[in-house]
């Protein structure tokens, strides 16, 4: 015989059980049309404040790494160069002009080096640009440095770079990490420059203030040494009195506007 009482305990035990209410609620819960353009509106709105930081930071990065792997491969083309062909200072045994010796560092240093093109010190060739580089700050054009005493290449990563010969076996180095056709020709951007002696690589010291050393673009060199130094580029986020937006000057005691 069925138990009835069994079957109507069974029952009403289903239809009052938690589980099936607690499905029941969230079956029946739906966003309005309303809510969701709310929703997607704060979305938009945080997007737009983070997104530009977010890619500024980025590009700011890729730079550095840029700075970086320059100054490295120079710097080890020039110690393989040494140790081949001994100090720089007898490199020069039969060259008489500046040219000459330009043309003997930049073949000496770039044999080591991976380059994609060589413009010998043709400066109209392509492998800078031969327009004039602004500042950070004014904006204020500074003109392209290379000349005809400047041996110039463009590396297999399409960073031109050049080498002249000035003095005392002093090499100024100009350096376009984005190439002759990229990029925004800025000073502290994407032009520095380094220099090299029989020691090897080295620049101006960043001094008290990056706005006079670097973003007013009187000394590239500056800017890649603080580079170096600091990891950032923060000084290009200063004003006109070499503060950051946070109020703070930025300095070697003080070099991160964060």
């Amino acid at each position: 015989m069925t138990n009835k009482r069994a079957i109507n305990n069974s029952k009403h035990q289903t239809n009052n059980s938690p589980l099936t209410t607690h499905y029941s609620l969230f079956t029946n819960f739906a966003f309005t049309l309303a809510e969701t353009l709310i929703v997607m509106g704060i979305i938009g709105v945080v997007a737009a404040l983070t997104l530009p930081n977010l890619s500024s930071s980025t590009g700011d990065k890729e730079k550095i790494v840029k700075v970086k792997k320059i100054y490295s491969n120079i710097d080890e083309a020039y110690r393989r160069a040494t140790a081949v062909y001994g100090p720089m200072e007898e490199w020069f045994a039969s060259d008489t002009s500046n040219v000459a010796k330009s043309k003997r560092v930049g073949e000496r240093i770039t044999e080591f080096m991976k380059i994609s093109k060589s413009c010998t010190n043709n400066v109209n060739a392509g492998c800078f640009t031969t327009g004039k580089y602004s500042d950070i700050i004014s904006n204020m054009y500074r003109e392209t440095v290379t000349d005809s005493n400047t041996y110039m290449y463009i590396t297999a990563d399409g960073t031109s770079l050049g080498f002249k010969y000035y003095s005392n076996n002093d090499i100024f180095v100009p350096v376009d990490i984005d190439g002759p056709n990229k990029g925004k020709f800025t000073v502290g951007l994407d032009y520095f420059e380094i220099f090299l002696d029989s020691d090897g690589l080295y620049m101006d010291d960043t001094g008290s203030s990056p706005l006079v050393s670097c973003a007013m673009g009187q000394y590239p060199s500056s800017c890649f040494d603080w580079i170096m130094k600091f990891d950032n580029m923060d000084y290009t986020k200063i004003n006109g009195s070499g503060k950051c937006p946070n109020g703070t000057a930025l300095n070697k005691t003080n070099p991160s506007c964060k």
